[in-house]
């Protein structure tokens, strides 16, 4: 596949903080990362792999020090601030492990937001902010504050604000810690249809191997490498879980070994 061809592309991502500091620390070395169009990702790691750090660098939240990361073909590192907002809301959806809704804003208010950033007149604002709230089951509780809401109708919201300018890529770091399992499979079963159904590329950070077993790639970050790369391809989704597995517990295991040496 030639360079064009992917959605994102990060060469030689490498991000250090506290640069020229005694305290500086290089949280992500060298790493290449490819994604394809249409991709389900999971990012897994143990805590201070790296993984969130990694997350935000390839999504605009974070620049890196060094290397390069190419969103459908655009440096972000050779773009203003100013430009990567502009660039983030009309390209990217984010879903959060808190949902990161405003509990000032009723729920319309706050799915409607990147509608309202992009400048969308306020009658088309309506009808997509309700139409995307009916297909999420939620439109009855449009004029309801995210306070006032279950978790799970949170999470709805907090999808629907993702989706509601219609990205080409979800970024969802952690987008379960915060539901039961009745609510987190649901969220799974959605972000599963917009990806098989609509194609819309999904890279998602899970500390849940049954929560990784519903994506297409499964990505291992460990001391900010990437150790390890699963490709569901012909397996079941049991046969594919199992593999996440066996790949955590060894990645444990020789982490327990090297700290008890």
């Amino acid at each position: 596949m030639t360079m064009s061809q992917y959605i994102l592309e990060a060469k030689k991502l490498t991000k250090i903080y506290g640069i020229h500091s005694q305290n500086e620390f290089e949280a992500l070395h060298a790493l290449d990362f490819q994604v394809e169009p249409g991709e389900f990702i999971c990012i897994m790691g143990p805590s201070g792999s790296g993984k969130s750090t990694f997350i935000n660098n390839i999504s605009t939240i974070d620049i890196p020090t060094k290397g390069s990361v190419r969103i459908q073909g655009v440096d972000v590192r050779e773009m203003s601030a100013q430009e990567i907002g502009r660039f983030r809301y009309q390209n990217l959806g984010f879903v959060f492990q808190d949902f990161n809704l405003l509990d000032t804003h009723t729920l319309f208010e706050n799915i409607s937001m990147p509608l309202s950033l992009a400048k969308i007149s306020k009658e088309d604002i309506f009808e997509r902010v309700h139409d995307m709230a009916k297909n999420m089951g939620i439109e009855h509780l449009l004029k309801k504050y995210p306070y006032e809401c279950s978790g799970g109708q949170r999470q709805r919201a907090a999808i629907c604000r993702a989706l509601i300018a219609q990205p080409k890529i979800i970024i969802a770091d952690e987008p379960t810690g915060n539901l039961d399992s009745v609510n987190s499979h649901e969220l799974l079963m959605t972000l599963k249809s917009l990806n098989e159904q609509d194609g819309v590329t999904i890279i998602m950070v899970s500390h849940d191997p049954m929560i990784a077993s519903y994506s297409s790639r499964f990505v291992y970050i460990k001391d900010g490498h990437i150790a390890e790369t699963l490709q569901r391809q012909e397996l079941s989704q049991d046969e594919y879980f199992q593999k996440i597995v066996d790949i955590n517990s060894l990645e444990s295991r020789k982490l327990f070994e090297k700290h008890h040496d």
